[in-house]
């Protein structure tokens, strides 16, 4: 038994808190992975958002680059907390080309070493200790450990609705959703200090529209609160015009950055992340960042930002890939095409079970109501179908613990791990283990 007398109380705390309930299932599927001729009866892990879709594309690119481009002098030296100036300049053209339609310039932009240290570094400069982040829910549980883990920010979760129903056609926050929990905090004794939301959402795939964004800005702007939109999912959205899914849709809604309005209202209270990891497919490249028109903020950044810098091997490569308009062009897509395929397999199953679910504008994600094939609508009920379902399947989903909302019996589908042909297989799995239960 560990003696965690040798370790600090943050040691303790760090020792006792998983990074999220899954992992543990989630390292023990990958070590058996479903290869149709090699392994037809492995496992498919489809609870972690990695997008493995276009790699093959990707990596012949990187290794083209490394093999024909002269590595710069400036990659085995020092360089500002924020990342490489030209590497910079590589992602405000990219950014401001395919997510933000506009120019953007480099110095409003700050690098980590992926979206969770962008967005570790964000509450610790923009909030106190104890103050609180607000997230409409479901929001994506691992946001709780950035947050507080250093900055010791507090979570709390915006109940909008029940049901999915209610969000079939996208997010329904509201500027009343907003004051009721800037009372509930207050009333606690708290400080509402920060407002998050993710576009398109983790995990409903839902889009907010240039109107809310705006609305809700406004509101922050007057009431001096942060408000950060998460555009890490911003280039990973479906041909919702698809012959197989376009009746899914009351509206064919078009993802719209919050750059603009970022650049349109000019205020210290405005701020988006972005990452490349879900977009480009490169989660384990560790590319995070920030925009902000708050040069405090980013002052700040880069003074704390040494312990989270991207290496400089990185930087110089992405930018190389970056900087290929027509290579990014046709690569991102080839991601559309391979995502929206995914997301046709999934969602086609589901309508035959009869399984609920919110159409998705993108991300990599289906958000689906599973409550029906509970033995008890409760969190334990929620777990004991969640483990049972990949113990005679081999399907690992994400479970609802966490996301922050009231329904028991959702879960989270990442199609975006293995190709269409694979994903037929894993949803035929799930399909005959539930006619099993509805037999038994």
């Amino acid at each position: 038994m560990s003696d965690l007398s040798y370790i600090s109380l943050r040691g303790n705390r760090a020792y006792n808190t998983v990074v999220r309930p899954d992992f543990e299932l989630y390292f023990e599927a990958s070590k058996n992975i479903y290869h149709p001729v090699d392994n037809p009866h492995g496992t498919f892990p489809l609870n972690v958002a990695d997008n493995n879709l276009n790699w093959s594309i990707l990596s012949k690119k990187l290794q083209h680059i490394s093999a024909t481009q002269k590595i710069p002098h400036w990659v085995s030296g020092y360089t500002s907390g924020r990342g490489h100036e030209t590497f910079r300049a590589a992602l405000a053209e990219f950014v401001g080309n395919f997510l933000a339609n506009r120019p953007l310039d480099p110095e409003n932009i700050g690098v980590a070493a992926g979206a969770t240290a962008v967005i570790e570094l964000s509450a610790i400069i923009l909030a106190d200790k104890g103050d609180v982040a607000v997230f409409p829910a479901p929001a994506y549980p691992v946001y709780s450990r950035d947050i507080m883990n250093k900055a010791g920010v507090e979570r709390y979760d915006l109940i909008t609705h029940h049901d999915s129903d209610a969000i079939h056609h996208g997010p329904i926050l509201s500027i009343e959703h907003l004051e009721k929990a800037k009372q509930d905090i207050e009333y606690q004794g708290s400080n509402f200090k920060l407002l998050v939301v993710t576009n398109p959402d983790n995990p409903t795939g839902g889009l907010y529209t240039a109107e809310q964004l705006e609305t809700i800005a406004d509101w922050c702007i007057e009431r001096k609160i942060h408000f950060i939109v998460n555009e890490i999912y911003g280039l990973v959205t479906i041909n919702t015009k698809h012959p197989s899914i376009v009746t899914d849709y009351a509206h064919q809604h078009q993802f719209t950055s919050f750059l603009s309005i970022i650049h349109q209202k000019n205020s210290p209270y405005l701020h988006q992340w972005y990452a490349l990891s879900k977009d480009i497919g490169i989660s384990g490249m560790r590319v995070g960042t920030v925009y902000s028109l708050n040069q405090p903020f980013l002052s700040a950044f880069n003074n704390l930002s040494l312990p989270h810098m991207v290496s400089n091997h990185t930087q110089w490569l992405l930018e190389n890939v970056l900087g290929d308009q027509k290579f990014m062009r046709n690569f991102l897509d080839a991601q559309q095409q391979a995502l929206t395929k995914g997301y046709i397999v999934v969602v086609e199953m589901l309508k035959k079970l009869n399984i609920p679910f919110v159409p998705s504008y993108g991300s990599l994600f289906v958000w689906a109501d599973f409550s029906k094939f509970l033995k008890t609508e409760t969190l334990t009920g929620e777990m004991e179908f969640w483990e049972n379902l990949y113990k005679n399947t081999g399907v690992l989903l994400t479970p609802g613990i966490g996301f922050g909302h009231t329904k028991k019996g959702m879960f989270r589908i990442v199609y975006t791990c293995f190709d269409d042909g694979a994903l037929l297989v894993a949803m035929a799995r799930i399909a005959d283990y539930l006619s099993s239960l509805s037999k038994s």
